[in-house]
């Protein structure tokens, strides 16, 4: 990464300020404030801090790249609804400490930029990738990227709670044919990430979901043991299991679906899937496809995800051979 393209500064900035924001909230929770959630359509718990992070990393987008369209997970319309109006206030309260004082519908505003469609260039944005996790104080993770002509380029990953040798919380970013770099979350850096070297299955860790609703833990035993794992899994929340191959700590990652019919969202892999790449690893969905970026804000082309360090590729979608139906034609 000898160059550093106004995308390499400005998403590194943009994480930077995000974690801090996220940081604000944990800490403010853990001081006993207590941390104002809500509950999606589909069930999953959202935060004030998801809306703080997208309505924080919107607006520095449309600073920095006023052109470019942006693909989020969140929109303000729970905010906006009278019995949440606390919420919203605490959100902005958030908000502003990062961007001076700002008014709730400013923030409703910049959230909803989050609502474009993918076009030839956007931005994809998880605010917190583990929701879940951050409100165990676990991993959880802001993740960014950049997609081009349906390649990502760039993908930036905060991970305030994940350790590296000299303390707590890790930033990696990588580039599109450009390797990728660990640094703290003041940006020091710590030097490129590299997946592991282990060829031989029964050597190897699988890292997965906290949460079975993400993935189907039945059919990772059984992959385990078809492989003669017997290393326990490493399990934690949001992307920071891409880091945790892309760093070598692990060297299998599998999001096996509970449902053939479910389609990943973009948000939940951009980021991870260049990182894993860009440290040597190799990712595709269990039937061994490429992850297509072209299909809206759904991977619809795809089913599940499998990364791993490329040296146990073959091996895994091998045994996932055994456990998936055949793809109809």
């Amino acid at each position: 990464m000898a160059t550093r393209p106004k995308e390499y500064a400005a998403g590194l900035a943009i994480v930077q300020a995000a974690a801090r924001l996220t940081e604000a909230v944990r800490l403010d929770w853990s001081d006993g404030q207590g941390v104002s959630r809500m509950q999606k359509q589909d069930q999953s718990p959202v935060t004030v801090a998801d809306f703080g992070v997208q309505a924080l990393v919107c607006r520095l987008l449309s600073e920095s790249f006023p052109q470019d369209t942006i693909v989020a997970e969140e929109d303000s319309r729970p905010l906006r609804e009278a019995p949440n109006l606390a919420s919203l206030a605490l959100v902005t309260r958030f908000v502003s400490l990062q961007m001076g004082t700002v008014s709730g519908d400013m923030v409703c505003g910049w959230i909803d930029q989050g609502m474009g469609t993918p076009k030839e260039r956007f931005w994809v944005l998880d605010p917190i990738d583990g929701t879940k996790g951050f409100l165990r104080n676990e991993q959880y993770a802001i993740a960014l990227a950049l997609v081009e002509q349906g390649e990502v380029q760039w993908g930036f990953l905060a991970c305030p709670l994940l350790s590296h040798g000299d303390g707590i919380g890790t930033i990696l970013v990588a580039r599109h044919g450009g390797g990728a770099e660990s640094l703290s979350l003041d940006g020091a850096p710590m030097g490129s990430a590299h997946v592991s070297e282990i060829a031989d299955p029964t050597q190897a860790r699988i890292v997965e979901s906290v949460e079975s609703a993400h993935t189907n833990h039945d059919l990772s035993h059984q992959v385990r043991t078809a492989l003669g794992i017997t290393k326990e899994p490493l399990r934690m929340d949001s992307q920071a299991k891409y880091a945790a191959v892309a760093r070598g700590e692990a060297d299998i990652y599998l999001r096996l679906p509970s449902s053939m019919s479910y389609r990943e969202n973009i948000w939940d892999h951009a980021a991870g899937w260049l990182l894993v790449k860009e440290a040597g690893g190799k990712v595709t969905d269990i039937y061994g496809r490429p992850l297509d970026w072209t299909q809206g804000r759904r991977l619809e082309a795809n089913s599940g995800v499998v990364a791993t360090n490329g040296l146990l590729h073959d091996s895994v979608l091998s045994t996932l051979t055994a456990l998936f139906p055949a793809e109809s034609s």
